[in-house]
């Protein structure tokens, strides 16, 4: 069964140099509205697009998006 996104995304939590995946994984983590148990990428984009914790929040999840699918494929 595929994980949800923010299920995978918990893996890049807790960095001691935090980077901009971790920092997404983070802020998602924190944000008690992200749907936590979506695997559509429509519905987290449109999440993002409205609640973007920081500039290139968008450009980070389209990166790990595809890591995503390649790993849970």
């Amino acid at each position: 069964m595929l994980r949800s996104f923010y299920h995978y995304m918990m893996t890049y939590r807790g960095k001691k140099q935090p980077d901009n995946r971790s920092r997404l994984a983070d802020w998602m983590f924190y944000d008690h509205d992200f749907p936590k148990h979506a695997i559509d990428y429509g519905e987290i984009s449109s999440y993002l697009e409205w609640n973007s914790p920081f500039p290139n929040a968008l450009m980070v999840f389209d990166e790990v998006w595809d890591l995503y699918k390649r790993d849970e494929e």
